[in-house]
């Protein structure tokens, strides 16, 4: 039967975009003077990930890969700015850890309640009631919304539980999980019956942890053969690692030496993730358990080796999940060992607050200078920039002429000039993947506000012109002096005898 455990999938997330702001005067009977009050836009909603402790596996994301959150609503005139987008909530078990597409990882997830922001919505576009100011009274234009964040992640989880049973497929790891806890797992006599990790909880006195039952692994497990990765990739968590040998198999060339060095080799040549914080697994505290002593002859096999086994600075201990013999003594020495990890483990210290100012000589973007098939372009890198021309509506030149007012203030321009760059040359603004391409021309008089014109108008990119009087006279000649030339040149072909009229024909 298919299994319905998922450890691993990758997540396409999308933010919520912001709403667009809108652009709008009030206009009401015997009020003439309303003046502009168009609403803000709403913010995105963001993609949070958030523990949840009825959540076992990542099934759901398995079937449903991409997730969206709700867009921001754009304003409205009489002041009513948009509402926001709602976040989308995801929960996920705990010990996810979420990593970005290239293996660096993002967050881990351990604790109810855990959250972390994924992706963030876009901001919402101002309205012109908020662009208002005393010398831009009655601002035609609004900013756009922002775009919210995308991106794909993959999500891992890794198993919770302080010790991990390791061995050979059909050692018994899952017959001695349901004699130590409560948990039932699946049994049976052939081997990769365990294909899911099972959870038990064992209690030894007045001590508690949690022990894995993991799939088993077969030589060539750190390189993906058999189960391998899905067996070691639950149990980086562990502290106490229990090595599960079957003292009562039939195989050819298995012995009890042998398949510890076997599983010893997997466990030094796994490498599990640094950013855990977890120490190598060959590093970690680890016990031999013999099992299946109710047969005579491996209970024989088990008090042959076991000298051998402890000469090597190993704890054994000699058990039967069948006949349930030495498990007391077992889940005691577990325990012990289990709180000495715990009592281990540095203190969690709360992260101090760290306020860091911005530097005196931060412009807030950086003008780099490139080389592109068609020539040298300069780019402009920052994130003001870059947020000014995402809000921007380019089909408003009123719009224009304000980022133009902006990236001046700013200091762009002169940054351009120092660089070397004249009219004419190509200006990208943003990231190489979405960048916006402009022909750079030099503002000349800046303030568009001081320049009479309609709402949603720049005079500064107005190229239409009414020609002059003396202009108008001057096209005149000029189509005169073309219709004379023609009629010469038609004259002078027709005495050359190219054609004739019917009044030469008589």
């Amino acid at each position: 039967m298919a299994t319905n455990f998922v450890d691993r999938v990758i997540l396409h997330v999308s933010a919520g975009d912001g709403g667009h702001g809108v652009a709008s005067v009030k206009r009401e009977k015997f009020k003439p003077l309303g003046g502009p009050d168009g609403g803000n836009g709403g913010k995105g909603g963001s993609v949070v990930l958030r523990v949840d402790p009825q959540q076992t596996t990542l099934l759901d994301f398995h079937h449903h890969p991409h997730r969206k959150a709700a867009n921001g609503k754009p304003g409205a005139g009489d002041e009513r700015n948009g509402g926001d987008g709602a976040d989308l909530i995801l929960g996920v078990p705990e010990g996810t850890v979420v990593k970005a597409t290239d293996g660096t990882i993002l967050a881990d997830l351990v604790g109810a309640g855990t959250e972390h922001v994924i992706a963030r919505g876009g901001r919402g576009g101002l309205g012109n009631k908020a662009l208002a100011s005393p010398k831009r009274k009655a601002p035609g234009f609004a900013l756009l919304g922002e775009p919210g964040e995308s991106l794909e992640v993959v999500l891992e989880l890794k198993t919770l539980a302080d010790v991990g049973l390791v061995g050979f497929p059909s050692a018994g790891k899952s017959s001695l999980v349901s004699v130590l806890s409560a948990a039932r797992p699946k049994i049976a006599d052939y081997p990769f019956t365990t294909l899911v990790p099972n959870l038990g909880v064992v209690t030894a006195g007045d001590a508690r942890f949690t022990i894995a039952d993991v799939p088993g692994l077969i030589p060539g497990a750190h390189e993906g053969k058999g189960l391998g990765l899905e067996f070691l990739r639950h149990i980086e968590r562990c502290s106490v690692l229990v090595h599960v040998i079957d003292c009562a198999t039939l195989e050819p060339g298995r012995d009890p030496l042998s398949d510890l060095d076997a599983l010893e080799r997997e466990l030094s040549l796994y490498v599990p993730d640094a950013d855990l914080g977890g120490r190598p697994l060959a590093e970690r505290t680890r016990i031999v358990v013999l099992n299946k002593a109710d047969v005579p002859e491996a209970r024989e096999l088990a008090e042959f080796v076991r000298p051998d086994l402890e000469a090597r600075g190993l704890e054994v201990h000699i058990v039967s999940a069948v006949a349930r013999t030495g498990l007391r003594e077992l889940s005691f020495s577990l325990a012990r060992h289990v709180a000495a990890a715990r009592a281990a483990l540095p203190e969690i210290v709360r992260t101090r607050i760290v306020l860091r100012p911005k530097a005196v000589d931060d412009s807030g973007f950086e003008v780099r200078r490139e080389q592109t098939p068609e020539g040298t372009a300069y780019r402009i890198v920052g994130e003001k920039p870059t947020r000014w021309v995402r809000q921007t509506d380019f089909s408003n030149d009123e719009a224009v002429g304000y980022l133009a007012d902006r990236l001046t203030k700013l200091g762009v321009e002169e940054a351009l000039y120092k660089a070397g760059a004249v009219a004419g040359d190509t200006v990208l603004i943003g990231p190489a993947e979405d960048a916006v391409v402009f022909d750079w021309e030099p503002t000349l008089s800046p303030g568009a506000e001081l320049l009479a014109g309609p709402r949603g108008t720049d005079l500064r990119l107005d190229t239409s012109s009414r020609p002059t009087r003396d202009e108008k006279r001057e096209r005149q000649k000029e189509r005169y002096a073309a219709r004379a030339a023609t009629q010469a040149e038609l004259d002078a072909e027709r005495r050359a005898g190219h054609w004739a009229t019917a009044r030469d024909d008589d």
